[in-house]
């Protein structure tokens, strides 16, 4: 589980240990609150919230650039995972069920929509939460958006057990 850079770790994380034996842990869900992926090409929502106060395309492109490896950029499989990696091992087929929340007014919104489809397309089972009523990290400023993503993760974790 991992909200904004943190849901890309444990997308990361979890693709990593599709291929090592963790037993007696068996990874049985991932859930994903508003996961930072972006990429070079620039997509609607940052384009139209380039100046966000929250999450502001400019620190958010410093952001990537000082987590990526040395000589890549924002197309880097940990940063776009739709144009590679692990798209070629064949491991987005064998991901556990996803739990994927996103906001409509958050900068990052259409490459999160991007890869639910594309990990959709691949067989995940997948259940998306997208609102039209928030922003990047709304859940630490409101109450109730923090209650109704405990209520989701909450309905996803009992479905999923």
């Amino acid at each position: 589980m991992g909200m904004s850079a943190g849901g890309n770790i444990a997308y990361q994380a979890n693709l990593l240990a599709l291929n090592i034996d963790i037993k007696p842990l068996k990874i049985i869900g991932l859930i994903l609150n508003v996961p930072y992926f972006s990429a070079i090409t620039r997509n609607e929502s940052e384009k139209r919230l380039i100046h966000d106060p929250v999450l502001q395309l400019a620190t958010s492109d410093k952001m990537g650039a000082l987590s990526l490896p040395e000589d890549t950029n924002r197309d880097h499989e940990y940063c776009n995972p739709i144009v590679g990696g692990s798209l070629e091992k064949n491991k987005i087929e064998r991901l556990p069920r996803c739990f994927f929340r996103g906001y409509g007014g958050d900068p990052l919104v259409n490459k999160q929509k991007e890869l639910v489809k594309m990990l959709e397309s691949h067989g995940v089972d997948l259940v998306a939460r997208f609102d039209e009523d928030g922003f990047h990290g709304v859940e630490i400023f409101y109450h109730a958006k923090a209650k109704g993503w405990y209520d989701y993760v909450k309905e996803f974790v009992y479905t999923t057990v």
